[in-house]
């Protein structure tokens, strides 16, 4: 008789401690197949998967030595945990990953026990890792506390000051850099592999100890040279000099694909009892998936895509996405202006500042993850005359805050703030939205603050900070592709806090700060097909507010209203404050502002989100009728359009 077919190993876990029971040997098996299923995955939910297939052997290892979640094991950004949600019971659902009520793309401390951090921004899991094993400590528990960080995170600062005061606090704390770039070390084999083994294990470590102690009866002269003697005859053969200097012990580097070179020095490590250890672990990014090891990204974040062929599944569409409009806007403008440079924190691809380089190379500065240093490193170019663009995420622009307000804004550089991913996101949820720069920039004396209101606006913008010398100006826009309006050959320098006006009404006004814009339009026709005619505006600016067009609106019209894509605190509150300032509220205006609600949502489709965030059509016709007192004249139009709230 045939043999019947074997149970995958992967079916058998339900959690880290069925993993325990698996025999040496089925590791092997066990990390294939978790390597299938995260590949099967991601081709139908799209998401990060380079990363992902780079730990999947450094996965199964971690919860096959430590006690999860009892142990802690943070994972640095996160966009490596795919493997890490399908062994820790979430396999069920390892499908909605990144989907409206699904499971999140990153760690997330609501969704699981073995997630003790929340991650999506880089370099933060050294510094939380110490806190828990200090935390721990002060409570009398004994456990290990693993920090997983990438070799593109441990550049930023935030991870070499946790690193400081780990190695001075002597800390219990593990740290595995996991090096998927070849950025730090050499290749590895088995000698290495061997060393990793040895200094990590107990008889070294005694004698290293050991020796450490009889040093402290030495005069100071030998004391000291005994100390670097040691350090840089193992750093000669090993590396990590400089991790040794930061009071960390360092092993490494081992293969991280190779589990009869991980699980013995991972052991060792557990068992050791001695302060702040780094083990550096070379792995390949997309590793098992040739699509993906081939890219040159590595497939860092891909669309749904077909597993045979690799090939990403793309909606066409004949609008160009708004970092684009900007990357060839610059590019354009750099053309005519030798002055201009363009700065990115690791970015290039994100912001389309790859485009921009092919062009102009010299001019072009990959900062790395240091969002900090590429605020005052612009701040620096403006002191010299030149025209620097850093260009960041919103979300990430919100880790320099101190150098945008102390180094540009106090000192009124010129530096030139391109915010892409303004407002939501849509898979990558809170974390990654474009919430609050309208509300922490625009509250900074002698910042401009712009919106595009659609893609030919954003040409606009660029072309009018690059001509704007008074001081830092910054423009928003958001990811995803723009409506299709007609682009012009070249930007226009706006005028400096003036708005426009698209339609005219009498009833109701809508003033637009950023791309809903389309949106107001849209919901501009319900109006007047209701009998309220509506007066649609473009902002352009929250600061400074066109004075003169808030008060045409306010003067001329029963019920205003402003949409923005941004927390509360932004473009709504300035103009309320105004409104009140000159008066304009006195009168019986009917202000209502519609901006981001005072919560978090979660990741879904950007039209759901904004749904949810009441910014669409509907919301928008909803909340002008319900100004009026209307309810049954708002509930009709609800219906009209379909809305869920009718």
């Amino acid at each position: 008789m045939p043999e019947k077919p074997s149970t995958p190993l992967l079916d058998t876990i339900a959690s880290p401690a069925d993993l325990k029971k698996l025999k040496h040997e089925e590791l092997r098996q066990l990390a294939d197949e978790l390597r299938s299923e995260v590949i099967d995955t991601v081709s139908v939910t799209g998401g990060h998967l380079g990363a992902g297939l780079g730990v999947v052997e450094l996965t199964v290892a971690l919860h096959h030595i430590f006690e999860t979640p009892d142990d802690r094991i943070i994972w640095d950004v996160g966009h490596q945990a795919y493997p890490h949600k399908v062994l820790t019971g979430r396999r069920d659902r390892i499908r909605t990953l990144r989907q409206k009520d699904g499971l999140s793309g990153f760690t997330k401390r609501k969704e699981s026990e073995y997630d003790p951090f929340g991650a999506g921004h880089s370099s933060t899991s050294i510094s939380a890792g110490l806190g828990m094993a200090v935390g721990s400590g002060l409570k009398g528990e004994k456990r290990n506390v693993v920090a997983v960080i990438g070799d593109g995170a441990i550049s930023a600062g935030m991870a070499y000051e946790a690193m400081n005061n780990a190695g001075a606090m002597d800390a219990r704390l593990i740290v595995i850099l996991n090096d998927n770039d070849m950025s730090i070390a050499p290749p590895t084999g088995a000698m290495s592999a061997y060393l990793a083994r040895l200094v990590s294990g107990p008889t070294y470590r005694g004698l290293r100890d050991a020796a450490k102690h009889v040093s402290q009866i030495l005069p100071p002269f030998f004391k000291d040279k005994a100390k670097k003697t040691e350090e840089y005859a193992r750093g000669f053969w090993t590396g990590g000099t400089l991790f040794e200097e930061l009071g960390f012990y360092y092993v490494g580097p081992i293969d991280g694909h190779n589990l009869d070179h991980l699980l013995p020095v991972l052991k060792n490590v557990r068992d050791a009892e001695n302060g702040p250890v780094l083990i550096h672990v070379v792995t390949q990014k997309g590793k098992g998936y040739a699509p993906a090891e081939e890219a040159a990204d590595k497939y860092h974040g891909v669309s749904k895509f077909n597993v045979i062929t690799g090939a990403q599944s793309k909606t066409p569409s004949n609008a160009p996405s708004y970092t684009s409009v900007f990357a060839e806007s610059l590019s354009a403008e750099a053309e005519r202006d030798e002055a201009i440079v363009a700065i990115t924190a690791a970015m290039p691809g994100g912001t389309g500042l790859d485009k921009f380089a092919k062009a102009f190379p010299s001019r072009t500065f990959d900062v790395g993850i240091a969002e900090q240093h590429a605020v005052t490193f612009a701040a620096g170019l403006a002191t010299e005359g030149l025209k620097p663009f850093c260009t960041i995420y919103s979300t990430f622009l919100q880790r320099a805050y101190d150098q945008v307000v102390h180094d540009v804004a106090i000192q009124q550089l010129p530096v030139k703030f391109p915010i892409d991913r303004a407002g939501f996101v849509g898979a990558d949820g809170p974390t990654h939205a474009g919430s609050f720069d309208i509300a922490y920039l625009a509250t900074l004396p002698g910042f401009v603050v712009m919106a595009a209101g659609d893609e030919a606006e954003l040409r606009h913008m660029v072309t009018t900070a690059a001509a704007y010398d008074e001081g830092p100006i910054a423009f928003r826009y958001p990811r995803g592709e723009g409506v299709g309006v007609e682009m012009p050959e070249r930007g226009e320098i706006l005028e400096i806090g003036r708005g426009r006006i698209l339609a005219e009404g009498t009833k109701v006004a809508l003033l637009s700060f950023g791309t809903r814009l389309a949106e107001c339009r849209a919901a501009a026709e319900t109006l007047n097909a209701y009998g309220f005619p509506t007066t649609v505006a473009d902002a352009r600016f929250a600061k400074p507010l066109d004075e003169r067009l808030l008060a045409d609106l306010a003067r001329n019209h029963t019920v205003l209203l402003t949409i923005e894509e941004g927390a509360i605190g932004g473009f709504g509150s300035h103009v309320a404050t105004r409104l009140a300032q000159l008066g304009l509220l006195d009168g019986g205006l009917k202000f209502r502002p519609l901006m981001m609600p005072d919560r978090y949502i979660d990741q879904a489709s950007q039209t759901d989100m904004y749904a949810q965030a009441g910014l669409d059509r509907a919301a928008i016709v909803e909340t002008a009728l319900r100004a009026f007192g209307d309810e049954a004249e708002a509930l009709k139009a609800l219906r009209a359009v379909g809305h869920e709230r009718a």
